[in-house]
């Protein structure tokens, strides 16, 4: 049997590792942690296939830590209780435990609280695993006993030179083009184990295809078999574009069915869906703004609802944001003053305030004018003075429509 290729292609070095040089670069925390020779218990919090379990198992093979793994989905107390025992009989010997837990944020307060005063003692170096914000999903007092590293995606250059890499070594008879290496790198979303999936599954078509008597090459039709998802959605090419000034017009034009559809294209596409939430954020203050103020509150919430529950589960909190925005009323009179007032400062500079509405803290300041003649508008009939606040170039200046 044929060991997969994510498998057989794990790095086993820190120089092999591909992608988080802001971790483990020159300078990068943990391969200083590694020159000490001791580390401190961590979570690691990033996207899947970025290289998280990988670096788990390179730290615990650098120090020659003893290694543990659990996968939180499928194990709990009885699995760690065999754990700190064997981490105890370590103790003996000076030897130290690493216990990786995988999907951390999948075990409840009970079972975490479990695994604190281990963690606390040093009993166990603990590297956890979550692709959740730990925030919410990681009990404060284990948070506070650990360092939290954030694992970015990877780029698709990083993941296109490994295709290219592997692809010559695993497949030197079958033909790929650069633009289905691109096409690859790009429909992984940024994950090297579901780039090198797809590596396997097209180059396995391609050799199937060959039976019939066609030459053994990687096209477009293939991987459109391979991957079950449209490819005409490029993350940073012109549909991208046109499909989020679709959304974006469509809730601007008060039709909540094309927005949802134009957003719900976006995520099939496997866009990621923090992207979308900022986008609709933005929307709700620069096209909303104060006709529904509740826009921007709302649109925040589900920013962060997408942030805990993730794909697929937060698709619906997306589409139940976008059909608000479109239907709610728009005002879009903050943005606009924005542009005409970055004109000004660009047109004319630093102005001075005027003196008047100055603090006067000290009495030289009173003596050249600050404060003199302000009025302190709650002492007024009509709690209204009409003083001027801007600078003597602006003071008619008039950015936002009348009331």
């Amino acid at each position: 049997m044929n060991e997969p290729l994510a498998s057989k292609y794990r790095p086993k070095t820190l120089e092999n590792f591909i992608g988080q040089q802001h971790l483990i670069g020159t300078n990068g925390p943990i391969r200083n942690f590694l020159k000490l020779g001791r580390i401190p218990s961590m979570i690691f919090w990033g996207p899947p296939g970025t290289g998280k379990t990988t670096l788990a198992y390179i730290i615990s093979q650098n120090l020659y830590y003893d290694f543990y793994k659990l996968q939180a989905v499928m194990s709990g107390k009885n699995e760690l209780k065999k754990i700190i025992e064997k981490a105890l009989a370590n103790q003996q010997y000076n030897k130290k435990t690493i216990l990786f837990l995988d999907e951390i944020h999948r075990w409840n307060k009970a079972q975490q609280d479990a695994l604190l005063p281990y963690v606390e003692k040093g009993i166990i170096i603990l590297i956890g695993a979550t692709t959740e914000n730990p925030s919410f999903t990681v009990i404060s007092p284990l948070l506070s006993r650990t360092k939290v590293f954030v694992f970015k995606q990877h780029t698709e250059k990083d993941i296109f030179d490994l295709l290219k890499k592997i692809s010559k070594v695993e497949y030197p008879e079958i033909r790929i083009n650069k633009k289905e290496f691109e096409t690859m790198a790009n429909l992984s979303n940024g994950d090297i184990r579901s780039a090198l999936n797809i590596l396997e599954m097209a180059t396995t078509l391609a050799l199937a295809g060959q039976e019939d008597g066609k030459k053994m090459k990687v096209t477009n039709e293939i991987l459109e078999n391979a991957i079950q998802k449209p490819l005409y959605y490029d993350k940073n090419g012109e549909e991208h574009y046109n499909i989020i000034s679709a959304i974006h017009k469509s809730m601007r034009s008060s039709n909540p069915d094309a927005a949802a559809y134009w957003v719900e294209r976006m995520l099939q596409a496997g866009e990621d869906p923090l992207y979308v939430a900022r986008r609709l954020l933005r929307f709700a203050s620069e096209d909303i703004g104060n006709a529904d103020p509740q826009a921007v509150i709302l649109a925040n919430t589900i920013y962060e609802t997408c942030q805990k529950l993730g794909m697929p589960e937060c698709g619906v909190p997306l589409l139940q944001l976008t059909v608000y925005l479109s239907k709610a009323p728009k005002d879009n009179s903050a943005y606009m003053a924005e542009i005409k007032i970055k004109q000004d400062i660009e047109q004319h500079g630093n102005l001075p305030v005027p003196l008047h509405i100055r603090n006067a803290p000290t009495e030289l300041m009173k003596n050249l004018g600050y404060s003199k003649g302000y009025q302190y508008d709650h002492n007024l009939p009509n709690k209204k003075s009409n003083q001027q606040c801007l600078p003597d170039k602006l003071k008619n200046k008039q950015y936002l429509p009348k009331p």
